[in-house]
């Protein structure tokens, strides 16, 4: 007789099957949401995923602003996701009236904004970046033109630093990224002094001075998986990543980077809260379903079809100047 899992991951494929349904996962998703999942990757390579499938069906494994996105590009599909509360630190920390006023302050500067965004605060970006094309981006934006990046201050930071771009940077950070301590990092590299070190640009100033590699989640996946240099890699963002990093490079040695206290490896609660059974609900009720109001809709669009077009290499038109666009 099968066991439970079998039974329920056969459910789950029937119903897919059933609502014709692509099954979007993110990488920090637990592993066996992402093995189950028609494609795995980072918020950049979920949003085009989404975007170009014919499915009429859309389920994001991973956390609201994504399913969001997904909604965003293709406003005709049915999103879906396992739990309603699977939310982002960064989206709690930049609510959408003190974005505005904020964005308001600098009416002609050019507003970047990470994708762990809501869709009302994309609806007052002139474009979004995701940790993958966020260079790209800022090196498409005209040299004399002011620069806002929010809702993550060690992302833009980075940004900053790297391109030698200004910026005036909103006070949000990942809950996840910037529980890694520089103190522990330091004591593991003296353990593990043939380790390669490589963070995302999420995570504080003083663990990216400890890192060998800095880059998006698709980026460090890719380092593991190309280096064969190096057998030995301390990986400094969230725990999910682990899986797919030791399905390319079984005989490496991956040791995540320490937080503070006694936790030995830092997860998102928020991705953490979907799960098999979750997702099974969802397919079989088509529910919960992500919705965007139209008028919001209309507007974030632009940010992150302004994105697509710069990271596909098209060329994009700069608004001259922001105005309140009377959301209620």
């Amino acid at each position: 007789m099968a066991s439970p899992d079998v039974l329920l991951k056969n459910e789950i494929q029937e119903l897919r099957s059933k609502h014709d349904a692509l099954i979007l996962a993110h990488y920090y998703e637990d592993g066996a949401i992402q093995d189950l999942a028609d494609h795995v990757g980072d918020s950049l390579a979920l949003a085009q995923w989404g975007q170009r499938a014919d499915n009429p069906v859309v389920l994001m494994a991973g956390v609201v602003f994504m399913a969001e996105s997904v909604k965003l590009l293709s406003p005709g599909k049915r999103v879906l996701v396992p739990d309603l509360k699977a939310g982002c630190s960064l989206v709690d920390h930049s609510p959408y009236r003190k974005y505005l006023e904020w964005r308001l302050k600098y009416p002609d500067a050019i507003c970047l904004t990470y994708v762990n965004s809501s869709a009302e605060v994309k609806a007052i970006t002139d474009v979004c970046v995701t940790s993958s094309n966020a260079e790209k981006i800022v090196n498409a934006i005209p040299k004399d033109r002011r620069i806002l990046f929010g809702p993550d201050r060690n992302l833009g930071r980075y940004l900053s630093k790297k391109l030698g771009r200004e910026m005036i940077l909103w006070e949000g950070s990942c809950e996840v990224h910037v529980l890694f301590s520089s103190r522990r990092l330091q004591e593991l590299k003296l353990r593990y002094p043939e380790a390669l070190v490589i963070a995302h640009p999420e995570c504080d100033p003083a663990i990216l001075a400890e890192s060998d590699v800095i880059g998006s989640t698709s980026r460090l996946l890719d380092e593991v998986t190309n280096n064969r240099q190096r057998k030995q890699f301390i990986v400094a963002t969230e725990h999910g990543i682990l899986h797919q990093m030791q399905r390319a490079r079984p005989d490496a040695e991956l040791i995540q980077a320490p937080a503070e206290g006694s936790c030995a490896c830092n997860e998102c609660p928020y991705m953490k809260l979907n799960t098999l059974e979750k997702v099974r609900d969802a397919l079989k009720g088509l529910s919960p379903e992500v919705t965007v109001r139209s008028d919001v809709q209309a507007l974030a669009r632009v940010s992150l079809e302004r994105m697509m077009a710069i990271t596909e290499g098209r060329p994009v038109e700069w608004p001259t100047t922001f105005k309140d666009p009377g959301l209620k």
